[in-house]
């Protein structure tokens, strides 16, 4: 059932057994998952059934760190959210990325890999990623295998990309707008947490509007599924009852942002270059999804190096001291300038069929062709993983919304062991292609300079800082000391709060978070059915 909020005419209260505040892809598919199991389920959306410029203007805020995206662009606010406009890239994250890692302080989950195997397999299906010729038995021929990189070294992973287009928004998602047992609220704000006296719990979230607008929403279980900023945001505003935020008794709320950050690692000197790219080009397995595969350091070599889990691409392109090519300074510009509603989207859509369908058909044959121009040269592309940094964090600002709450300012934070992972990936990388014979790597000046910022540089791609993505500030740990939710999504002290997305990962690891996101979304799911059975036997 769709309720827009707007709409109301007084104040409401309203009881569900289940609040879920945010319709992006973790909310729904919790939302989805809990339908038909005889539950009251709340689904709040801050903004829309699409798009609207009011509703984005909530999650304006300033960046006192290091640069970064406009915040009220990093996150759509509507039904569907951020999905919205994603590319699509399908990775898990790799067991070490769960483990506590002795040469990355404030690593480790309380969970590992094989009790997310569930989750991940659902997560697959929902993302039609998971057909079964789907490529893995190619793999050996792609990437670092192809090269015959030392396995020691080296390793390759791919990513499998979604390609159904806003597989979240309001008009494929029927099922959930449509389920007698969900009510789905539109343009309703959650403003405000309210806890226990006895911090034993909640009682009640408070849901605004610009237009005057109010309710209070009791549920048994709460959830929030909002973003990795404004997770932090609520609970921090949310300090009536305990003064630091609610979850925030030991400063935990917000820190630890982390990104992937994108660069530049180098330019490769090679005879061979369409070798090197071919081997980790996009590919297309006959009936299948897009992969692209990636150069990863294996565990032996994180461990040796003291290093961190990233990512690399070979790209093929123009000398970046030529700068940004004529059509991307206007692809960039209009990204940014434009808003993101319907019919923008639409063009952004269109831009990326083209673009797999040039990788499909095209781009083997042309980038060979251009292989032979001198103004070109193969570079390396730096996604990285973030080692957690607790000054790395959302804060909230003096300045308020037109709701009356605290704005949320991100202040992100690099480190050294950032930059001194990409400095040993540069040596090492190195060292392989000599002895490969494939050529050298000339690592990118900025990797020595002073300081701990990554330089913005628009020749790396569409996006030159980061993936979008917004992890670990309200992280999961197996103390509330070091975190803010338990194993289970619980927050510390709050059995019937939850939180869910990658606001909960205490580390980032290489991949891309969607897929990890829906796989604890599933796992949550049975968590709060289990839960609910669980209760039931002790109420007979």
């Amino acid at each position: 059932m769709l309720t827009d909020f707007a709409q109301a005419r007084a104040p409401r209260t309203a009881q569900a057994d289940v609040c879920i505040i945010g319709a992006g892809a973790a909310g729904i598919t919790l939302a989805r998952g809990l339908s038909g199991q005889g539950l009251r389920i709340l689904l709040l959306e801050s903004g829309g059934l699409d798009y609207g410029p009011e509703s984005a203007a909530l999650g304006v805020g300033e960046n006192i760190g290091a640069a970064y995206y406009p915040l009220e662009d990093s996150r759509l606010r509507f039904f569907g959210g951020t999905t919205n406009i994603w590319g699509g890239r399908c990775a898990p994250l790799d067991d070490i990325d769960f483990q506590a890692r002795g040469w990355v302080a404030h690593s480790g989950w309380p969970i590992d890999g094989g009790e997310l195997a569930e989750g991940y397999s659902a997560a697959h299906r929902d993302l039609g990623v998971d057909a079964p010729d789907s490529g893995a038995k190619e793999e050996g021929q792609w990437g670092a295998a192809a090269l015959s990189m030392d396995a020691d070294r080296f390793m390759s992973r791919c990513w499998r990309f979604d390609t159904q287009r806003e597989r979240f928004h309001a008009k494929r998602t029927q099922d959930v707008l449509k389920a007698p047992d969900i009510e789905t609220l539109i343009n309703a704000t959650a403003v405000g947490i309210q806890a226990h006296p006895d911090r034993s719990g909640l009682d009640h979230v408070l849901v605004g509007h610009a237009g005057g607008q109010a309710a209070k929403i009791k549920a048994n279980t709460y959830v929030l599924a909002c973003g990795g900023i404004e997770n932090a945001r609520l609970l921090l505003a949310s300090n009536d009852v305990e003064p630091l935020g609610i979850g925030n008794g030991h400063d935990q709320v917000g820190r630890f942002f982390m990104e992937h950050p994108h660069g530049r690692l180098g330019r490769i000197r090679t005879r061979k270059p369409y070798r090197l790219w071919n081997a980790f080009r996009m590919r297309f397995p006959q009936g299948s999804v897009p992969v692209a595969p990636v150069l990863l350091p294996t565990p032996a070599l994180q461990r040796e190096r003291d290093i961190l889990n990233t990512a690399l691409t070979f790209k093929w392109q123009r000398n970046p001291a030529a700068g940004v090519p004529r059509a991307r300074q206007v692809y960039q510009a209009l990204k940014h300038q434009l808003a993101p509603g319907r019919g923008n989207r639409q063009l952004w859509h269109a831009y990326r069929g083209l673009r797999f369908a040039y990788a499909r058909s095209l781009r083997p044959l042309l980038t060979r062709g251009l292989m032979q121009l001198q103004d070109f040269q193969l570079s390396v592309m730096i996604r990285a993983e973030q080692a957690p940094n607790p000054a790395s964090r959302v804060v909230l600002s003096t300045a308020k919304d037109e709701l009356g709450c605290p704005k949320a300012n991100l202040d992100w934070r690099l480190g050294e062991q950032d930059k001194h992972t990409l400095r040993e990936l540069a040596g090492a990388l190195n060292d392989e292609l000599l002895r490969l014979d494939l050529g050298a790597l000339e690592p990118s000046p900025w990797l020595d300079e002073p300081g701990l910022d990554w330089p913005v540089d628009g020749t790396v791609g569409n996006h030159p800082i980061g993936g979008y993505h917004h992890a670990g500030t309200t992280r999961m740990s197996a103390s509330p000391t070091n975190g803010v939710v338990d194993r289970n999504c619980a927050v510390h002290g709050y059995p019937d709060l939850y939180i869910l997305g990658s606001s909960v990962f205490p580390t980032a690891g290489w991949a891309n978070p969607t897929l990890t996101i829906l796989a604890l979304a599933h796992r949550l799911k049975a968590h709060l059915l289990s839960q609910r059975t669980a209760d039931h036997h002790q109420v007979k």
